[in-house]
């Protein structure tokens, strides 16, 4: 995908606060943090919603396991962080590209908005 921002933030084109990568994920600074800690988990693949990662099991699971990892990493796993997808554009999403965000570092409240 030519114009899609985050897929030119795994190429490189663009900077990115990476804090995790390897062969299939990235993990980065969201540019607009929610909370003293906010990150997004994206898959180096693309993938346009959550919908179409349903043909991929294995890598939900694989991105799963590399938030456990990168929220550890930043000091979340003791008190708990909060992991959300936006599908499409009632549900908030506006990069379509696949991307968890992960948000800690304060209490979350219910419901979210």
């Amino acid at each position: 995908m030519s114009d899609c921002l985050f897929c030119k933030i795994v190429e490189g084109k663009i900077p990115a606060k990476k804090i995790y990568e390897d062969e299939k994920s990235l993990a980065f600074r969201d540019i607009n943090p929610q909370a003293p800690v906010h990150f997004l988990v994206i898959p180096k693949k693309h993938i346009p919603t959550l919908l179409e990662a349903s043909e991929e099991p294995e890598l939900i699971g694989y991105l799963a396991q590399v938030i456990k990892k990168v929220a550890a990493q930043e000091g979340l796993d003791g008190e708990g962080f909060r992991s959300v997808v936006n599908v499409k554009e009632q549900g908030g999403q506006t990069v379509y590209h696949l991307h968890f965000h992960v948000l800690g570092g304060r209490f979350m409240k219910w419901p979210p908005g």
